[in-house]
């Protein structure tokens, strides 16, 4: 059983989002411990890229404070603190990346350092399905899974996408970009009864979701939830005093699931 899949044992997994370098490095680590002792039971991160396109203006503006820091948020340093990071907490880590950055540093090298970094999974939003077969090898190569995502367009491809899934697939709550939403229209059951006919592997709900009740109802259809904007609202608001309030935050959506 790989680790992601141990993150979905026996359990529903809250599944937590921020981005690599807001306010800085050193605390995006610290939120890492205390979103996993809060309860988190999976981490994305999101490596800064100057165009996110799937993303909503919360996310898109860490990814500008990420990348216009002192010192800049290159993935390499992204990558060094990931190795630190992975040595104090269990919980599977993560990327969330777009496909541009990973043809530039190069598919081998990339899923290579994410295995020495102890990242045990990728997202990547912008790259077509019928286009994963040159990324694949080498993920597989260096035991990372690639992790596919479902959006409320994907219909006839939903069990086609689904029997090639790895680690979990992430299920697109909304048409859009990530954010905070008061409601989802989304017939989220019939996604996840498709999905179901297709294969085994975990499926967790993103995009929208923010409140303890929205994880409870998500949580009984799906194996988990996606959390992003609302954790990257508190960092925002708060800085590099974030810590305790991302740790609260992840506590009370754990507790509402």
């Amino acid at each position: 059983m790989s680790k992601i899949s141990e993150a979905f044992s026996n359990k529903k997994a809250f599944i937590g989002f921020l981005t690599a370098g807001d306010p800085s490095l050193e605390k995006t680590e610290e939120f890492i411990v205390e979103m996993e002792k809060a309860g988190a039971a999976l981490i994305e991160i999101g490596i800064p890229f100057s165009d996110p396109i799937a993303e909503g203006p919360v996310i898109q503006e860490a990814n500008v404070r990420a990348l216009s820091a002192p010192g800049g948020c290159t993935t390499d340093m992204v990558f060094d603190m990931v190795e630190r990071v992975s040595k104090k907490v269990s919980v599977p880590l993560v990327f969330l990346t777009y496909l541009n950055p990973v043809f530039s540093y190069g598919y081998d090298r990339f899923c290579k350092r994410c295995k020495e970094a102890g990242v045990s999974g990728i997202i990547i939003p912008d790259m077509p399905f019928e286009e994963r077969g040159e990324l694949i090898p080498f993920a597989e190569k260096h035991d990372v899974e690639l992790i596919s995502l479902i959006a409320p367009t994907s219909e006839e491809r939903i069990q086609m996408i689904a029997k090639e899934a790895k680690g979990y697939i992430y299920v697109v709550s909304s048409m859009g970009v990530t954010g905070i939403r008061s409601e989802i229209t989304t017939d989220i059951g019939e996604i996840i009864a498709n999905i179901r006919k297709a294969t085994d592997t975990p499926v967790a709900i993103g995009f929208g979701i923010n409140t303890p009740e929205q994880a409870a109802s998500y949580s009984q259809m799906a194996d988990g939830v996606i959390v992003g904007s609302a954790i990257v609202k508190i960092i925002q608001e708060h800085g590099v005093h974030a810590g305790k309030y991302v740790y609260d935050y992840v506590r009370s959506m754990v507790d509402g699931m």
